[in-house]
């Protein structure tokens, strides 16, 4: 027996060699990276979907828009081009659920101090109350960094188009004698470069604010660069 192992000693480690190469091919191959998913209407609750989107199932996006922010400058999506960015809904005065939302926007944006690839989004639901210079002594309050987050407003049918549909975030208040009347939700939303809902988050929650950092970490994988076959292998 030893006589026959040390015939074949250099085909056993040759075979165990490749055993090994080809292992750690399929290995490589195989390792995917999670990919989070594309939010339609269809997916969201019903009521946070405008009724003439509620059965759409493909090619949503957010919609254009111009606002203004804390600093009474215009915000439109140019200044969130080739950025991923995270989106909420609250009012300043809001004594509710909002001051858990804009402390775990604070972390987030204390997390991600140093990430040019990524900037945060407020919008009001009180437009005609949050003015800029109320939305510039709230943002001083809370210490938001005017390069990374903006606190906008705009007008009440803008704010609800968007919130409605575009984010998916709201509900209506169908009842009442404003037909733009809306109540915000705690929802957090993860946007993509190309203007896409990735993902949804309870912003009064602090497990999912960890689920939302680690999804912006996933989500940042789809635009690094690609690596080829070999460099997968070496």
């Amino acid at each position: 027996m030893a006589t026959l192992l040390a015939r074949y000693k250099t085909l056993f480690i040759t075979l165990l060699i490749l055993s090994t190469i080809i292992l750690y091919v399929i290995y490589q191959l195989l390792n995917v990276p999670p990919k989070l998913p594309i939010y339609q209407p269809e997916m969201v609750s019903k009521e946070l979907v405008d009724t003439t989107l509620q059965y759409v199932k493909k090619y949503h996006k957010i919609a254009p828009f111009s606002l203004t922010n804390q600093n009474g400058e215009t915000v439109t999506q140019a200044d969130y081009e080739d950025k991923i960015y995270v989106a909420d809904f609250f009012f300043t005065t809001c004594q509710t659920i909002c001051p858990v939302m804009t402390e775990h926007m604070i972390q987030i944006q204390k997390e991600l101090k140093e990430d040019q690839e990524v900037k945060l989004l407020s919008h009001t639901v009180f437009p005609n109350q949050d003015t800029p210079e109320v939305l510039k002594a709230y943002a001083l309050k809370k210490g938001v960094d005017d390069n990374k987050w903006n606190l906008v407003t705009g007008s009440k049918e803008d704010i609800y188009t968007l919130a409605r549909k575009s984010y998916l975030a709201v509900k209506d208040l169908p009842t009442t004698a404003d037909d733009l009347d809306m109540v915000h939700t705690e929802n957090f939303m993860l946007i993509d470069k190309k203007k896409q809902i990735r993902g949804y988050y309870d912003g009064t929650l602090d497990k999912d604010i960890d689920r939302l950092l680690d999804d912006i970490k996933i989500l940042k994988t789809e635009y690094a660069p690609k690596k080829s076959f070999w460099q997968k292998l070496f």
